[in-house]
This record gives C-alpha cells, structure tokens and sequence, in this order.
C-alpha cells in the first residue's frame, strides 16, 4: 500500500500516484518544482505537510502550496524575446547560437531591469531556425505546461508570406486535410490577406509544421512570423529584443 495522509480518502476508484505527477497534472507546478516544494516541507496533502519524494497519493485528494512556495512562484521570471532568423530555440547547434544569448542588457527594451539569469530558462516552445517572431522563455513551470503540455489548446498565430499565388482549394486543405506524419493535424484557421500573405492560427506545433503543411498543397514559405501566442502579442517588440512578462499579461 501506498503511504499516505491520515483521514486519506478510499473512494477513488483510480490507482495512486506521485505528488508531484498529480500537481502537474492539476497546474500546481511542474513535477521538477514539485519535487523541490515537497522536499523543503511547502507542500501539504489534506492538510498534512509531506515531505517524502515520490510520495503517492489518491487523485481527488486535496493539495495545496504553502504561502512561502506561492511566493517563490510569483517572482519567477518569463521573458518574451523577438527571435530573429539565423538562431535556434533552444540549444545551440554547430554553427548556429540559441536565441537565449539575446537576452542581455543590451538588447533590453527596458536597461534598468535586471537581467535574468539565463540557466533558470527554459524555451516553451520552439521556431525553427529560419523563423522569427515571438519566443517564450521561463522558469515557471506552469506557463510552460500551459503553452506546451499534452493538453494545450493555447493558440498560436503566425504571418507567412509564400512564393506565387494562393488558390482557394490550397487553404481548403490547409485548413482541414493536412496529414503528416501519418496523423491528421488540428484543425486550422486560415486566413489570406493579400495574394501571397496567410495568417495561419494553431494549437499545436509540430516540428517546422506550417512549412510543411504548405508543401503539402504547393506553397513554398519564404517567411513566417510568429506574432501571437495566446493572449500575448509580439506586437512592437524590435526583432531581437525582450521583455519581461508583464504582471497583467496573462497567455
């Protein structure tokens, strides 16, 4: 048997699992802080403070941070960073730097805030190396759950220009036929906006997904601009600046 807090609940009808596994699926926290909350005592499962890693526990029982971890999570830091073309999203590769060493004061939209350390980032999501437009990258795991876990339906939205002329029946299949990999793509929203300009709306991202999508219908990408994720706007962020996620901005 599991351990598990007196007074535990018996009438789940699922199989215990890990603390941490259970406050990642809730959004507590990704289960890497879960593990570092746990261990330092700031966790508590129906009002008992655990302190055991890989603790299991029933999936209706209630779990909740102490105000000290509540207020670690609130000065975790997400920047949002204009990736030009040229950089990778996340390591760097032979020949090519990652889009992190932008985040300097130099290329600050405001110098006088301080420079987040870079380990602590981590890339929630990815454009591939010829793309630009808006990246994200935290230290809360929560944000990055939120934009990139299994269950994600945050949109995404791109502005692509494309070689020759779009016909109708291509952004009919772009938006409702598209197969890669041997599995159907989300559905699509798509929308021409001049004769060689889409706005391509996601919520997925698969690996260089709109390229690819569009060589599937003829169409050739010669640009793609990430401008939207969420509810954040890349707005007028210059290509190869950042900027902290605003306390008011929510994805």
């Amino acid at each position: 048997m599991p351990n598990k807090p007196h007074g535990m609940s018996n009438q789940s009808s699922e199989e215990p699992i890990r603390l941490s596994k259970l406050m990642s699926m809730r959004g507590i926290c990704s289960r890497r802080e879960a593990d570092k909350y746990i261990a330092l005592g700031l966790v508590q499962v129906d009002g008992e403070v655990i302190t055991t890693l890989g603790y299991k526990v029933d999936h209706d029982q209630q779990v909740e941070l102490s105000p000290n971890a509540k207020l670690q999570q609130d000065q975790l830091i997400t920047v949002l960073l204009n990736k030009p073309p040229g950089f990778v999203s996340g390591q760097p590769e032979k020949g090519y730097q990652s889009a992190i060493t932008l985040i300097t004061r130099t290329n600050a939209i405001d110098p006088n805030i301080p420079v987040p350390k870079r380990k602590g980032l981590a890339p929630a999501g990815r454009l591939d190396i010829d793309s630009s437009g808006l990246m994200v990258y935290t230290e809360d795991g929560r944000i990055a759950k939120q934009l990139i876990g299994e269950h994600s339906q945050i949109e995404k939205e791109y502005a692509i220009r494309v070689k020759g002329e779009i016909k109708n029946h291509q952004i009919q299949s772009l938006s409702t036929g598209i197969e890669l990999d041997g599995r159907h793509l989300k559905r699509a929203s798509i929308q021409q906006i001049s004769p060689q300009r889409l706005i391509f709306i996601l919520k997925e991202g698969r690996k260089r997904q709109i390229r690819r999508m569009c060589e599937t219908v003829g169409l050739t990408v010669v640009t793609l601009v990430r401008t939207r994720i969420g509810n954040v706007k890349l707005a007028d962020l210059p290509r190869g600046k950042w900027r902290l996620l605003d306390d008011q901005e929510y994805f």
